[in-house]
């Protein structure tokens, strides 16, 4: 009996040398701002040009897929934009050659009808006028001479619409249709773009969630990893503790496994909504307070290069 109540004795020593010893220590984390990559059309991962662990350059390509209802719209786009480049030219410069020949014959021919029309109604005129011919007789050639008017009429204005071309409003609805088809390839040129699944900013590549031949869907993450330069120190602590912290103070952090310590700036002081956000190892807060979250930044990102995420540092209250 007494040798366990030593011993219990013993474990309370220990516990409160321990929380003695947290009390004059902030624990915290070591934190990298994530980034996932997702993809913005549905296709089959044809390559993965990266792996868990690297570290890639903005512009740089991750991945390759396989969309090919891309291709299939391009050659129809394609096709499309010759067709209506075809329409709006026609609108543009009206009949061809050959039609404008066609045209010149058919109003020589017309125009002679129309001559001799109007002279044989002129020879009647005076005829009639003498009595030599019948008013029904008149009346026919003048019949004549309005039917070969009408003809020639026609076939000068039909030339004069084939030689400046088609109307205005069938030039502006052809142009419509010619630009609507080049917007149609350039949706698809930039739906063929994404295929490529490229790296928006520096950054180590964390988590790769597909394997070659899967498919991708829009919107699902491809990759996960942090950005660089992006390190950043976390700590939790109650509002009573609050006192003594302000934004922008510089501070030192340590890191426990290497000893080595970090200059950094208080760069946010926030409110926490959850004990799920705590980050201090051994926390004893009381109820009642509100817990807070310190953000402190380095002052040189190359000090924080070879530390890893969610590892314990300390700051000393």
């Amino acid at each position: 009996m007494k040798k366990t109540i030593v011993f219990l004795s013993l474990i309370t020593l220990i516990f409160s040398c321990k929380k003695a010893e947290n009390s004059s220590l902030m624990q915290g984390k070591v934190e990298n701002e994530q980034i996932a990559i997702v993809s913005k059309v549905p296709g089959k991962i044809v390559q993965i040009l990266v792996k868990e662990g690297d570290f890639v350059n903005k512009g740089d390509t991750l991945a390759i897929l396989d969309i090919p209802e891309v291709d299939a719209k391009k050659s129809q786009a394609e096709g499309a934009v010759v067709s209506a480049k075809a329409q709006y030219l026609m609108a543009l410069k009206g009949a061809t050659d050959n039609q404008i020949k066609q045209l010149e014959a058919k109003k020589s021919g017309l125009k002679e009808q129309y001559e001799f029309a109007q002279k044989s109604l002129k020879r009647l005129s005076n005829m009639l006028k003498d009595s030599l011919v019948s008013q029904q007789m008149f009346d026919e050639t003048f019949a004549k001479y309005q039917g070969a008017q009408a003809q020639y009429n026609a076939v000068l204005a039909e030339l004069d619409d084939a030689k400046k071309g088609a109307r205005i409003e069938q030039q502006t609805m052809a142009l419509g249709q010619q630009e609507r088809a080049y917007g149609a390839l350039q949706e698809v040129e930039t739906a063929n773009k994404e295929r490529f699944v490229i790296a928006p900013q520096d950054m180590s590549i964390e988590t790769i969630t597909l394997n070659l031949g899967e498919l991708a869907l829009p919107g699902y993450t491809l990759f996960n990893g942090y950005i660089n330069n992006s390190t950043y120190f976390r700590f939790t602590l109650q509002e009573s503790q609050l006192k003594g912290f302000k934004k922008g103070q510089e501070i030192t952090v340590t890191i426990p496994n290497s000893n080595k310590k970090i200059n950094g700036k208080i760069s946010l002081i926030k409110q926490l909504g959850a004990y799920g956000n705590i980050a201090t190892a051994y926390p004893d807060y009381e109820l009642q307070e509100s817990l807070y979250e310190i953000r402190v930044s380095p002052l040189d990102y190359k000090e924080t290069k070879d530390l890893i995420t969610k590892t314990t540092v300390t700051l000393a209250l």
